[in-house]
């Protein structure tokens, strides 16, 4: 069988090394960046608990890489922006083992380590033919301008993101759904940071979220209603950011203070997006096509589930590979779980989507949705 990945990110990248060397299966991975582009890509993420029982169960080389290259995320703190505590979560209740803090660039470094020598950098996939045996040829270019075709595929896998372009030509456009949401990122220094780990402060809908991360930083975010689908530039100013998250009649607690300080300091280095999700969408009609990570499913990042359900895919995926089977196989052991992921996440964003953040913050502490987060975090299947 010979497979080709277009895109060496989380997904893909698990599904090439847990690859290696098995008989009968030759893959190619195809990239778009050159090598070390994204080394300082990017800003920080939070892995869950359910990523790394995966790692464990299926790689554990990479879960032991992963955890030395990481900080544990353990605690889950909601407060109000003046400093009124809503939830305070301690995960190992809840999961396994716990989650973990880092860079996006860290991430893409560990996992394109192991398969760097066999990634085909400077690829962009741009085109798709079919050869005489009906195999699917992509078609790349490369930063010379020069057309690439490597023959023949049984498999293709979109490992390219939520803007899949494979997606696109062999499943249709993707139908993208606005959320009205707007999100800021900032990576900044950890100097004077009054907190550590995973913390949230509501200020009515509007949402920031900090937490230190390997190397000396903090990630921070906010999320904001835009009134409309599209970032402005008035969103883009400090007035609004003030408007968004400070309380109107009492002082704004020291993290609240330092995070939009450090956001008013570093404005030119803000990441802008807007919350939208996609589809589910596991592979084309044909079962030649094999969709995984966001090319599949992008969801809301509100349970960090977007990095963590393509490390799922990446091994599990392998798994099933290794055993002879394909697409159908991979859909059956992956969609029922992963619309269980995209729903509970999308429950969880109900205190940014108009519902009342205290009450709406206080009921995550209740049964119903800590089953649920246990189910998130330990239903994950071995080999």
């Amino acid at each position: 069988m010979r497979i080709a990945i277009i895109g060496s990110g989380i997904a893909g990248s698990l599904l090439a090394k847990n690859l290696d060397g098995v008989a009968g299966v030759t893959v190619d991975l195809y990239e778009r960046v050159a090598p070390g582009e994204h080394d300082g890509a990017g800003t920080g993420l939070n892995l869950g608990p359910n990523g790394f029982k995966a790692l464990r169960l299926h790689d554990p080389e990479t879960h032991a890489r992963l955890r030395a290259a990481s900080w544990e995320w353990r605690s889950w703190v909601v407060e109000l922006v003046d400093g009124t505590r809503l939830l305070d979560l301690d995960l190992l209740d809840l999961a396994d083992e716990p989650g973990a803090r880092l860079r996006w660039s860290e991430l893409y470094a560990l996992m394109r380590e192991p398969v760097l020598a066999r990634t085909r950098y400077g690829h962009e996939f741009i085109a798709l033919e079919e050869d005489s045996a009906k195999r699917l040829v992509p078609v790349f270019k490369t930063p010379s301008g020069e057309t690439i075709r490597n023959g023949g595929y049984d498999l293709l896998v979109a490992g390219d993101g939520r803007f899949s372009k494979l997606r696109e030509l062999t499943c249709g456009p993707i139908q993208s759904q606005q959320m009205g949401i707007g999100i800021w990122r900032l990576l900044t220094s950890d100097a004077g940071s009054p907190f550590d780990d995973y913390r949230q402060w509501f200020c009515g809908n509007n949402r920031l979220l900090a937490y230190r991360v390997p190397g000396g930083h903090v990630y921070a975010c906010g999320v904001f209603a835009l009134g409309g689908e599209t970032i402005d530039a008035h969103h883009k100013t400090e007035e609004f950011r003030r408007a968004c998250f400070l309380p109107k009649d009492k002082p704004p607690c020291p993290s609240v203070a330092w995070i939009l300080d450090r956001a008013a300091a570093q404005e030119n280095d803000l990441h802008w997006a807007r919350l939208q999700v996609s589809p589910l969408q596991r592979g084309d009609e044909s079962g030649r096509v094999l969709l995984l990570g966001d090319a599949a499913q992008a969801m809301v990042p509100t349970l960090g589930q977007g990095a963590t359900q393509a490390i799922e895919d990446g091994v599990i995926a392998a798994s099933i590979l290794r055993k002879g089977g394909g697409v159908k196989a991979i859909a059956a052991a992956r969609d029922a779980r992963v619309e269980f992921v995209r729903d509970f996440s999308l429950e969880a964003t109900d205190t940014m989507l108009g519902a009342d953040p205290v009450a709406g913050t206080k009921a995550k502490a209740g049964p119903d949705f800590l089953a649920k987060l246990k189910k998130l975090y330990r239903d994950v299947p071995g080999p």
